[in-house]
């Protein structure tokens, strides 16, 4: 009671008391006011008796909670509604006041049922009340203000609940206030009061949307309405008279007059850092600060006393959470009926689509609207407002500032944008707002999106800008129009103003700095097959603007020109920073963390949704069958049928009628014009293809002159007539189809008439080239007569010209029909230009938004980060060229480094993505900026050359590790540099005179040469800024950063390594190649492989591969100073190096030293080989226990070094060889075995050099010392891995790395050497190999015989026949007896193993062509088998017998010779006939050489015989000198007592030796009784003094014949004339020896009593060949021979009588006698 007694006497006293102590109250119409006031306050006096009075107490009193108190507390509204209406100022203000402290105190809720109306609650009455007191502009400012303070305290107040028509009243009257106040401080106090009370409005609808599940029911049952009646209104009825009147349609007596109206405050939406206008009055900023404090002081004021649950309450507001006190207990009038301001019971609400009159006829949804809470549809009818009355549109022309219809406009945007800018997620994600958004605010803003009012257009702007990143996953159609119909047009059209370009520049630069956003826009536009590509087509316009292509046809100054170019940079670099920040996960750089996108506030993954589909691949495969598309669309609009054949081919289109006439339909971007002129062909292709594509046209029920628009729309009427009329004539046909019964047409021929009649018209009504227009009258006579002879009504005919007189029939409006550009020069013709085509694009834009108002299209929201690579593949060429020509046409330093900004940005981008000809462009163009690598004079450089030299700099060092082949680039440009520092340095030009990529920096007056004797360049010459930018070259800064491009190095990549030093090297080899070289990259390539040392050895066998090469053609120049240079850095590396030491089995060593190698052995400087042998005997000194896999390369300089002819040089190189075998390897073996074969092969080498043959014994000696550690060690070969021996077992592996190459380097200097050297080789050789053979494996033996065959292949070789002859008497010879003591040593394991292998080398020694060889070839042969015919095998007597049969066939004279009836002798064809005389046959020439080969196979024919005698008789003697253990040919042969081979051979072998000689025999007989042959052999010794040949068995006619022989001849022809004193190889000899041992083979068989099995066959041979011998007996007449043939008789006879078998020697008896 003391709490409602002070709420009295506080407010409603004092106020009751004042409004009547006022003097206006006495008046007669104020009576019932006074009454009123008097009744109220004797009702509270009694009450005040009835309650005991305390102290009164001056603190505010708290609400009353009771209900009997709140009853009482409402009783008292009706004085104060009528001191509201009352005409009274100071009384309406007291009203007011105290309603809205009573409100604020919680002490008025108004939340009972109206007694005046039941169908409301009180509150709406109060606000009725309150809202009424606003009368229009005349309104007392006072009252203005006390109204914003009550409607704002009941709209914010946490006790008082008003919804749907009085909260639209509430906002409605603050609206007006604002636009009717002349007061500055009311109008901006309404406007703040405005944004306040949306704010609390959307804030209760996000907080109530949190609780609705819990709280729905609960306040449902309380206010006894089913909650599903709610929203469940109808569509169509949404909008009753009271909300109509609501929604602040401002009407026409609250219109004030505007002259007297101050001028707006404006509070603009600033674009991008657009400052607020600095023209601003002060009064009214001083109206805007008292606005502000007084809205504040009132907010406070609401909000003080309400206690926790306040505050609870705004807490829930603010965090957008609900409470349980967060709704008010009580119900709510909203919730409990439905109703308006006039007590009508109305329907919620439904999202219709409102279509203002210009915009087209657009199917509205069936579906009802369904709100979730009151708080929401309160919302949504404040939203919708707020977007109708931006809908209105303003006055024709320029609009007056403080014109009501644009600060109204004005104002709704404001809010709008203040609304989107608070949304919450219940209005983000609401489909009722979405719905409106599309309906309502996306139609507003294409009509306000080009107002030429720059407030409106700048707040257009920023709230699709809001739209776009809040909303842009609901409004992907809405967002493309607008971009393709307004953002792009404003920007390519010649005709927008400067003002209207920069404002979109402003919202583009807010747009390319999201990331989500632009990678949004092209996978959503771009991506989609039937959307504009938006990203292509903004890049490519922002490329334009900001290459200033634009400046001309806007007609700019140069100052906006340069802005416009700069925000068109800024634009670009902005879109690659959110491309870098976008895959910056991708980026990986460890040389520096530099992230070019880390200074963006928005980042890849923000405001991500659901994405439908994000995949990458399946993105890029729409993308580029899009460009399909649109390449066969382009081809289309040039040429149809080809076009039409193209997209056919690619599976796009069939080629179909129908298929076709959809397409030409529904594609709007084919060119209007061609699509006529195709369907208007007379071909029967395009005819089928035109009437089908009427034909998908339907024009029933629709007026001729709809059906001709409609039909119009999509392409231009040819201008041929023919085409029209055909076009025309399916027309009417396909009209006349759909409407058969319209009562008006009596045949499609009517129709066809009267449509080419409306073509005439309107090429009549609206062609400016028709001056003389026809009338209505007219036109009606003309159509007269043509419906069937009857005429058309009138009236009909009246209404169409009246429509087309209108609207001409235009085709619809795309992109494809828009006029190009043109250059406007009159600022007044191109604002009205402008506004004509904004007109039109306003048009076209509205009717687009409403088109697709109601569809819903998935957004994808990106989110994989390969979605940059496409994106930069389409733009990265406009990116290039506008950052190229702002680097080229432009000083300035701001466009400078956005271009420099922007490229480095790119590549980044490359480089990420490994595109490398978009990296390799784009480094390029940096590297040519630079003017280090142009044709440009040192004189043009300036501060942007400098920033761009720093910026590859940068470059080179973030982004090394994806460079790639762009290295080269780079290094050249650093390379370059070092000369213009050179230059700023003022170093002496004569230096680089003749340097070539230098004088290019010099202009063409100021080269190098003009400085004469000048020591320096003289750069006081130069302009001050030249000589400050070549001056910042060799700045401390770009030295440091061009040093840290090189100790960087060392946190590449390895691929990344690999490429910087391939480029190093090849800038290397230019600046080496220049007649005046330079050695910066080569000193650099030193550094680098320093700091890169430690480096894995994987990397560095790589880098050093390159690196390796590099020295290997350097360290070959031909200037010693450079090469001196390379070897010498090529000791320090390999000291480096080997200092680190190598583990076991690596080769890393062996490649680092290989380059000593290749200079060794290409370059042929003398100083240069020298300088390598030292660096290499330094190494050895120095780091000998650390060389593991550097020996072989060690060596391997050694070996080239031991052919040289410098002695000081092999000296130097030998006596190190030489300490390493006898030093080092007593120290160290085990770790050089790996080297082991490179130092024989050294040895060798050294050995071989001719021209120091103390060497050569000496290498030989050391080749004999490195045998021991070879049988000394054997176990460390086998252990230790080698890369070649990875087939090799362990238990030959000391064959094949130690026995072999040694024993091979031993032959090889046998085969190369001079008789000393080659003879003490080769007794090594074999001393080596009799002393270790028995260590020796049978496989190894096989490769070790395989070597020593190999001594005999020089005779292979065509030599000077002297050394032939030397190396066959000396090293064959050695050689080969040496071989066969070898064998008969090791006979047990080589006889199985090799013996045909060595069989096989005799008979090749007897092949040759000579003497020497072949004779040791058979003595040798006789040897073997002496020696070891004890250990024969069967098996080896059968491959000795074959072995002899082929020294028998090769030796034998002439033996295969035969050809058919001719004889091959010594070159010559002779034919053999029995009648041929002996001068025939003297015609014939033979050939010398196969006369010399004859004669030394007939000694080689006599050695064999020897031989086969030798081992199966013991050895034979012909001069018969030793006879003590030889058998005679008159010996007796008794079995027992022969020697030799004869007991251990079987009967086979014999005989089959004895088949051998009787053959050869045969032949040799011939050969001596061939008159043929006996001339043949005369000829060829035809300088033979005949008188001194006695030749027994020839004519003394043929001797007389025969022509002088030549004196050298004679020794010869003697011999085989068989003259006395030489030996006895003629052919009777042969005969002789054949015969003898056959003999002497035959009598021992048939006395061996073991051989009795062939006894018979033996005795048939004997007989047969003893008839023979005695018939040959009697045809000699020459003594010599008859003295010989009596021996082999008495061998005969001697024998027989020895013999056992009586019937034998009977028989051989009986023939002799």
């Amino acid at each position: 009671m003391q709490n409602t007694e002070k709420t009295r006497e506080m407010f409603i006293v004092r106020a009751l008391e004042k409004i009547l102590s006022d003097k206006d109250i006495k008046r007669s119409h104020h009576s019932q006011l006074k009454r009123a006031c008097e009744v109220a306050l004797e009702d509270i006096r009694k009450e005040l008796k009835n309650v005991d009075t305390d102290s009164a107490s001056s603190a505010l009193p708290l609400p009353k909670n009771d209900a009997a108190n709140i009853v009482s507390a409402e009783k008292y509204f009706l004085p104060f509604e009528l001191a509201c209406q009352s005409k009274g100022t100071r009384i309406v203000v007291t009203a007011l006041d105290c309603l809205q402290k009573l409100i604020a105190y919680g002490h008025l809720t108004g939340n009972i049922v109206d007694s005046t109306s039941p169908d409301k609650f009180l509150i709406n009455r109060i606000v009725e009340t309150v809202c009424g007191c606003f009368t229009g502009p005349n309104t007392d400012e006072g009252v203005q203000l006390q109204i914003i303070k009550a409607l704002l305290t009941v709209v914010t107040s946490q006790h008082v609940q008003i919804h749907e028509a009085s909260i639209l009243l509430a906002v409605r009257t603050c609206y007006n206030i604002y636009l009717a106040s002349k007061n500055m401080i009311n109008q901006t106090t309404a406007r703040a009061t405005l944004t306040q009370m949306l704010n609390v409005i959307f804030a209760r609808m996000e907080a109530c949307a949190d609780c609705l599940p819990e709280r729905t029911d609960k306040a449902d049952s309380e206010s006894g309405v089913d909650s599903s009646q709610t929203p469940s209104i109808p569509n169509g009825e949404m909008q009753t008279e009271a909300e109509v009147h609501a929604e602040m349609s401002l009407s026409e007596d609250n219109t004030a007059d505007e002259r007297t109206e101050d001028a707006v405050v404006e509070d603009r939406i600033v674009l991008g850092e657009e400052a607020l206008n600095n023209e601003v009055q002060s009064d009214e900023e001083a109206a805007r600060r008292v606005a502000a404090q007084f809205v504040d002081n009132l907010m406070e004021q609401a909000l003080e006393g309400v206690g926790s649950r306040l505050e609870e309450s705004i807490e829930i507001i603010e965090n957008g959470q609900a409470g349980s006190d967060s709704i008010s207990s009580q119900p709510s009038i909203g919730s409990a009926m439905n109703t308006s301001v006039s007590g009508r019971t109305t329907p919620a609400p439904t999202l219709a689509r409102v279509a203002s009159q210009e915009s087209m006829d657009v199917t509205e949804s069936d579906a009802p609207a369904r709100f979730t809470h009151v708080t929401q549809k309160d919302a949504f009818l404040v939203f919708r407002a707020l977007c109708k009355l931006s809908m209105k549109p303003l006055p024709d022309g320029l609009p007056d500032p403080k014109s009501h219809e644009l600060r109204s406009k004005v104002l709704s945007l404001q809010l709008l944008l203040a609304v989107l800018q608070n949304a919450g997620p219940t209005f983000k994600s609401s489909p009722m707002f979405i719905t409106a958004i599309k309906q309502y605010l996306c139609v507003a803003l294409s009509k306000n999106g080009v107002s030429s009012v720059p407030e409106v257009f700048e707040l257009s702007l920023a709230i699709f800008l809001l739209l776009l990143s809040k909303f842009k996953q609901h409004l992907k159609m809405q967002i493309e129009v607008f971009f393709r119909e307004i953002f792009l047009n404003i920007l390519e059209s010649s005709s927008s103003s400067f003002e209207h370009k920069w404002k979109v520049m402003q919202a583009l630069t807010r747009i390319c700095a999201d990331a989500q956003s632009v990678v949004d826009i092209y996978v959503n536009y771009d991506c989609d097959l039937t959307a504009a590509n938006i990203f292509e087509r903004l890049v490519n316009d922002l490329s334009k603007i900001a290459q200033g292509r634009q400046a001309l046809e806007l007609g700019a100054a140069p100052n906006q020109e340069k802005s416009m170019r700069i925000r068109g940079l800024e634009c670009l670099v902005s879109i690659l920073k959110c491309m870098v920040e976008w895959s910056r996960d991708l980026y990986v750089n460890s040389i520096s963390q530099t992230n070019l996108g880390q200074d963006e506030k928005p980042t890849a993954k923000e405001n991500h949704v659901t994405p439908s589909s994000d995949t990458p691949q399946q993105f890029e495969e729409k993308k580029a069958q899009k460009e399909v598309w649109e390449q066969g669309i382009e081809m289309f609009n040039a040429k149809p049928m080809a076009g039409l054949r193209f997209l056919e081919q690619n599976k796009l289109l069939n080629r179909d009628a129908n298929g076709v006439a959809e397409f030409l339909h529904n594609e709007e971007r084919l060119d209007r014009n061609t699509v006529g002129d195709f369907l208007g062909e007379n071909s029967d292709y395009c005819k089928e293809v035109m009437c089908a594509y009427v034909d998908l046209m339907d024009f029933q029920g629709r007026d001729i002159v709809s059906a001709l628009r409609s039909f119009l729309e999509g392409f231009r009427l040819p201008g041929e007539a023919q085409k029209i009329d055909r076009l025309m004539e399916k027309f009417a046909a396909r009209y006349w189809e759909c409407n058969p019964n319209d009562g008006i047409f009596a045949s499609a021929d009517t129709a066809y008439v009267l449509a080419y009649s409306i073509i005439m018209l309107t090429t009549d009504l609206h062609s400016p080239q028709v001056k003389h227009k026809m009338s209505k009258e007219q036109y009606i006579k003309m159509n007269r007569g043509i419906n069937d002879s009857k005429d058309i009504p009138a009236e009909y005919l009246s209404q169409i010209y009246d429509e087309i007189a209108g609207h001409e029939i235009k085709m619809k409006v795309t992109s494809s029909n828009k006029p190009g550009k043109q250059v406007i020069q009159n600022e007044k013709k191109r604002r009205f230009l402008f506004n004509m085509e904004m007109e039109a694009v306003s048009t076209a834009a509205k009717n687009l938004m409403e088109s697709v108002s109601h569809v819903q299209t998935p957004f994808t929201s990106a989110q994989h980060l390969d979605h940059v690579r496409p994106m930069f593949k389409i733009a990265w060429t406009p990116f290039l060229a506008a950052f190229s020509v702002g680097l080229q046409d432009c000083d300035d330093p701001e466009v400078a480094t956005l271009c420099l900004d922007g490229i480095r940005c790119a590549i980044r981008i490359a480089c990420i993505f490994r595109m490398e000809l978009e990296r390799d462009a784009y480094v390029q163009a940096l590297a040519r900026f630079t003017l280090l690598t142009a044709n440009s004079p040192i004189t043009e450089m300036k501060s942007k050359n400098i920033d761009t030299i720093k910026t590859l700099i940068t470059v080179a060092h973030t982004d090394g590790n994806y460079l790639g082949s762009s290295w080269l680039d780079i290094i050249k440009c650093i390379s370059q540099l070092e000369l213009a520092q050179l230059v700023g340095t003022s170093v002496r030009p004569q230096v680089f005179s003749t340097s070539k990529s230098f004088s290019s920096f010099l202009s063409s007056t100021a080269s190098f040469h003009n400085y004469g004797d000048n020591t320096s360049l003289n750069l006081n010459s130069l302009d001050p800024s030249v000589k400050e930018s070549i001056g910042e070259t060799s700045s401390q800064s770009v030295v440091v950063a061009v040093d840290r491009i090189f100790t960087g190095s060392t946190r590449l990549d390895g691929d990344a390594i690999v490429d910087f030093v391939k480029a190093l090297c090849q800038v290397s080899l230019e600046e080496l190649s220049k007649p005046n070289p330079r050695m910066f990259c080569l000193q650099k390539m030193v550094e680098i492989s320093y700091y890169n040392m430690g480096r894995i050895r994987l990397q560095w066998s790589r880098i050093w591969q390159v690196i390796g090469e590099h020295f290997d053609r350097v360290g070959c120049s031909m200037n010693e100073e450079i090469a001196f240079f390379a070897v010498d850095s090529l000791r320090q590396l390999a000291t480096k190096f080997i200092e680190k030491g190598e583990f076991a089995n690596f080769r890393f060593q062996k490649d680092f030293l290989r380059p000593f190698e290749t200079i060794a052995k290409k370059n042929r400087s003398a100083t240069i080989k020298d300088m390598v042998v030292r660096c290499i005997t330094q190494m050895v000194q120095s780091q000998a226990h650390n060389i593991r896999s550097g020996w072989k390369n060690i060596f391997s300089v050694f070996h080239l070094a031991a052919a040289d002819h410098d002695e000081s040089l092999v000296e130097l190189a030998f006596v190190t060889t030489g300490k390493i075998i006898n030093n080092l390897y007593e120290q160290q073996f085990p770790v050089m075995i790996d080297s082991f074969q490179d130092a024989v092969k050294c040895l060798s080498e050294f050995a071989c050099n001719a021209a120091f043959p103390d060497t050569s014994m000496e290498a030989i000696r050391l080749i004999r010392i490195c045998a021991k550690y070879v049988v000394e060690k054997p176990q460390l070969f086998m252990e230790h891995n080698m890369e070649q021996d990875m087939q090799v077992g362990a238990e030959d592996r000391p064959w094949v790395r130690g026995w072999f190459p040694l024993l091979f380097e031993l032959s090889c200097i046998v085969s190369r050497c001079k008789l000393d050297v080659r003879t003490r080789a080769l007794t090594v050789l074999f001393e080596i190999i009799k002393t270790y053979g028995d260590t020796f494996k049978p496989n190894w033996w096989r490769d070790l015989f395989q070597v020593l065959f190999r001594i005999f292949d020089n005779m292979k070789l065509p030599e000077q026949q002297t050394e032939k002859a030397e190396w066959m008497t000396t090293t064959c010879n050695h050689a080969l007896y040496a071989i066969v003591d070898v064998f008969s040593q090791y006979f047990d394991v080589l006889g199985p193993l090799l013996l045909e292998d060595l069989y096989t080398q005799l008979i090749w020694c007897v092949h040759q062509d000579n003497e020497q060889l072949a004779k040791s070839g058979t003595n040798c042969f006789e040897n073997l088998v002496i020696s070891n015919g004890n250990r024969f095998t069967d098996q080896i007597w059968d491959k000795t017998c074959t072995c002899l049969a082929s020294l028998f066939t090769l030796s034998c004279p002439l033996l295969g010779h035969h050809i058919n009836d001719k004889v091959d002798i010594f070159g010559g064809m002779y034919t053999v006939r029995s009648q041929q005389s002996f001068d025939e046959i003297l015609k014939y020439d033979p050939d010398p050489k196969k006369f010399s080969a004859f004669l030394i196979q007939s000694v080689v024919f006599q050695e064999v015989m020897v031989t086969v005698e030798n081992f199966i008789f013991f050895p034979f003697h012909p001069d018969e000198s030793d006879k003590s253990n030889s058998i005679s040919d008159t010996d007796s042969l008794r079995t027992a007592e022969i020697p030799g081979m004869f007991n251990k051979m079987s009967s086979k072998h014999l005989l089959n030796i004895v088949s051998h000689l009787y053959h050869c025999n045969q032949i040799v007989s011939n050969l001596d009784s061939n008159l043929a042959v006996q001339g043949a052999l005369w000829r060829a010794v035809q300088d033979v003094d005949i008188a001194h040949m006695p030749l027994a068995s020839w004519t003394v006619q043929t001797k007389e014949k025969l022509l002088p022989l030549n004196e050298n001849s004679k020794p010869r022809i003697m011999r085989m004339a068989g003259f006395e004193g030489g030996p006895n190889i003629s052919a009777f000899t042969h005969v002789y020896r054949t015969t003898s041992i056959c003999m002497k083979i035959l009598f021992a068989m048939l006395r061996d009593p073991s051989r009795q099995d062939v006894h018979k066959d033996v005795k048939n041979i004997l007989l047969e060949q003893s008839v023979i011998v005695l018939q040959k007996f009697l045809h000699l007449t020459d003594s010599y021979q008859l003295e010989r043939w009596a021996r082999l008789i008495k061998l005969i006879l001697v024998n027989v009588c020895e013999l056992p078998d009586e019937e034998v020697m009977n028989q051989i008896c009986s023939l002799i006698f």
